[in-house]
This record gives structure tokens, sequence and C-alpha cells, in this order.
């Protein structure tokens, strides 16, 4: 039983209210009680600063009862309670600080890579036919965009996009029907299932076959 009230004895020990007997025999225990020890060590801030005051402040003219034992246990305790509580206040604001400053490589990472991807455009035209054509084309995962922009005045015909692979493949993306008179220019998209490295051409084709423009990757 006395062993427990020695551990209730650290608030009284670190303000000084201990008397020399009950000071020494606390002593002894603090030897024993690592517990009690850092509970010394973080009420000596407090300590201070309430023997400041208590300097600083003059003397009341009908002072209040010095509070007793249990009282200063318990207040000494609502204090130890509250600086606890701000420690792991800080404690986890400095987890999050570090939880944030790791993982937001990470986090910009994946906002680029779910952005625009880089594009490329390339144009020609052709005497012979007169047709003026231009590509812009982003690389996908599964393999690659197509913006088509043509001029062509030599309709009324149907014409197509054909991709021409490195490997000598064809792959037709998009095709379009070419009004008679109109040299307005036209837009059409597609996509191919090759990546724009891996292209040898584009080439656009009427549907009979014609040769229109060809227009080469840089």
């Amino acid at each position: 039983m006395r062993s427990l009230e020695r551990h209730r004895d650290v608030g009284a020990y670190a303000l000084g209210v201990l008397d020399e007997a009950e000071a020494f025999r606390f002593e002894d225990h603090l030897m024993e009680c690592p517990g009690c020890a850092a509970q010394v060590t973080e009420f000596g801030a407090t300590t201070r600063q309430l023997m400041l005051y208590r300097r600083s402040t003059p003397p009341l003219t009908h002072p209040m009862p010095t509070p007793g034992p249990r009282m200063l246990d318990r207040l000494l305790s609502e204090v130890a309670d509250r600086d606890r509580a701000v420690r792991r206040r800080l404690l986890f604001a400095l987890a999050a600080s570090v939880v944030l400053a790791l993982t937001a490589p990470a986090l910009a990472l994946m906002s680029s890579g779910g952005g625009e991807r880089a594009s490329e455009s390339i144009a020609a035209a052709d005497e012979r036919s007169g047709v003026w054509a231009e590509i812009t084309t982003a690389d996908e995962d599964w393999g690659s965009r197509l913006e088509l922009k043509v001029k062509d005045g030599a309709g009324p015909r149907v014409c197509r996009l054909v991709v021409v692979g490195q490997d000598g493949s064809e792959e037709t993306v998009t095709s379009w029907h070419v009004p008679r008179h109109d040299a307005r220019p036209n837009t059409m998209t597609g996509g191919s299932t090759l990546h724009s490295g891996q292209v040898e051409r584009y080439e656009l084709r009427s549907s009979d076959g014609e040769h229109l423009v060809t227009l080469k990757p840089r």
C-alpha cells in the first residue's frame, strides 16, 4: 500500500512540499522506479514556471489556503495528462509530415503519368492529287491516338487513312467521305494499335486504291 502512495508523491516531491523525511524516503523509491523518475523530469518545467510565477506575484491581503496533498496531486495529474496529449498531437503531426514527404514524389509521378501524353504533328501535301494532310499522334499504353486534318477538293469520293508499320503491316484507322467541290478541311480521329515509334508511314488512299498523300514520322 505504501508503495502506491510513493507513486502519488511524485507531484509533491517535484514541487518540494514533502518534509525532509518523506523526501528522503521518496528519493530511495525514485532510484528503483523509472516511471516516477520520468514524471519528475516532466514536472521540472512546470515546477520552474510555478516558482517563477510565485516569486513575481505580490502576496495577497487574504491569501488562499495552500491546497492539500490530494488536491495538489490531482492538479499535477491533470497537467501531466495535458502535456501527454500535446506530445501525442505533435507526434501525429510529425508522422503525417513524414508520410506526406515520402508519398508526394509518388503522387506527383502518378499525376504526371495520368495527364496528357506528349504529342507529335506532321504535315505533307501531294502536288499530283492536290491533297494536304496533317496528323497529330499521341502514344498510349494500348498504341497511339490519331487526329487527322485533310484538305481535298477532288470529291466526291471516299478516302481512308492507312498506318503502315515498320514490319510492313497495314492498319486502316479511319475513313471519310469527301463532298463534291468542297475544299474545306475535314477533321477525323482514330486509334492505332502501333506506337508512333513503330510506324513507318501514314498513307491517305481513296476507296479505289489511289494514293493521295504520304506522311512520314520524323
